[in-house]
């Protein structure tokens, strides 16, 4: 029916006079006024609602914003007792972080080759191996390099991927292509500190508190565990802007445009991060980390009473002084590592990378032989105390 169109229907008059089909019919100035008036109220009632909810709507969004920022502010880690520390960290074991994780890793891995695929099946294959229900995913993506383009792969693994926070702890897991010195035969450069140790630490953490992961997934808390392996840390030729850091580069973009929780106008995965710890160049003995950064000072601190904590409970093995590993009263200056890109963004970040540099650093000598066993399973156990408490395993 077209707009200037309306029909009436034949109907008897007062006086008994028919009405013809098209004739007007005459109605009092006021009832019309009041008709339009009330038209005109359930116009303004119905916008009303319309625009109240639409406001409801976006003030909630930027409610979940403002109280995400402040619940990442104010997290208070648990506290294990003397029993839970030692239950805890007897969960941990040397010989599988060495046997089942590390072994595996320790072979030339760089981007888009077999190498990297194998390391990365092999990482996939432990995680999805453990009952705590990881949703494991490659992010593949392909990027231009001083050697042309390469696919670089990413493993992420998240436990409640709908959980309003996570900490996110990560590595990376490719090695850098390395020239033999002049007169030596060629070798695959492993990385062993650098960082095949990192990733096994990461994978026997997750290992060992399988069953504590898995109750705190079933409790849908507020907070879950994130790992990231990066693919692409290092420099194909000298390290620049572009020539380092593909994989983590690739993530925070991604992460910083992909809504969350899904659908969300105003907030991110970036911004679910309450903590970003990074592992790097871990392996070699009488490691010193300092804290690079002010506003996550307070994290560092619990590494610090974590190290105390168990060097007094004798659960730390070739540790002479209860503060060995972690000091605050030195600083050597600030590290470009994966961090680099989320940090850029206002994520939180614990950067734990041994300064100075293991002197192997990018040489051939950086391989298991060098690496101090005693080392890498005390630092396993104060990072298992850390995220436990900090998760409230």
């Amino acid at each position: 029916m077209s707009k200037g169109i309306r029909r009436y229907k034949s109907a008897a008059a007062g006086n008994g006079v028919a009405l013809g089909r098209c004739e007007r019919i005459r109605m009092p100035r006021a009832k019309v006024l009041l008709c339009c008036l009330c038209g005109l109220l359930a116009v303004a009632i119905m916008l009303g609602l319309y625009m109240s909810g639409d406001l409801s709507s976006s003030s909630s969004t930027r409610t979940h914003a403002v109280d995400l920022t402040k619940d990442k502010l104010s997290h208070r880690p648990s506290k294990l007792s003397v029993a839970q520390v030692k239950r805890l960290v007897s969960h941990a074991s040397l010989g599988r972080l060495w046997e089942t994780h590390l072994r595996p890793i320790l072979r030339e891995r760089l981007p888009g080759t077999a190498g990297s695929k194998l390391v990365r099946q092999h990482i996939i294959s432990q995680l999805r191996s453990l009952s705590a229900g990881w949703l494991v995913e490659t992010d593949s993506f392909s990027s231009p390099t001083p050697h042309g383009s390469v696919i670089f792969s990413n493993v992420l693994a998240v436990l409640d991927p709908i959980a309003p926070r996570r900490l996110l702890l990560a590595c990376h897991y490719d090695s850098k292509a390395i020239q033999p010195p002049p007169g030596e035969t060629q070798k695959p450069f492993v990385g062993a500190s650098d960082s095949a140790v990192p990733c096994a630490m990461i994978l026997e953490l997750v290992t060992a508190l399988d069953s504590q992961l898995k109750s705190l997934t079933q409790q849908k808390v507020p907070l879950t565990l994130q790992l990231v392996f990066f693919d692409g840390e290092e420099a194909f030729q000298e390290w620049t802007a572009t020539d380092s850091l593909y994989g983590s580069r690739h993530l925070a973009e991604r992460m910083s445009h992909a809504p969350h929780p899904a659908g969300a106008p105003h907030t991110t995965l970036l911004q679910a991060v309450d903590l970003f710890v990074l592992l790097d160049l871990i392996g070699a003995p009488d490691p010193l980390f300092v804290n690079h950064f002010d506003n996550t000072a307070r994290w560092f601190d619990r590494l610090i009473a974590a190290e105390k904590r168990l060097h007094k409970l004798g659960l730390l093995s070739s540790h002479p002084s209860e503060q060995s590993y972690f000091r605050k009263d030195v600083y050597l200056g600030p590290v470009q590592d994966d961090h680099i890109p989320f940090l850029q963004r206002g994520v939180p970040v614990l950067h734990l990378i041994a300064t100075p540099f293991p002197s192997f650093w990018h040489t051939l000598q950086d391989t298991e032989e060098n690496m101090h066993a005693p080392t890498v399973e005390n630092l396993t156990k104060i990072m298992m105390v850390f995220l436990a408490e900090y998760l409230g395993l």
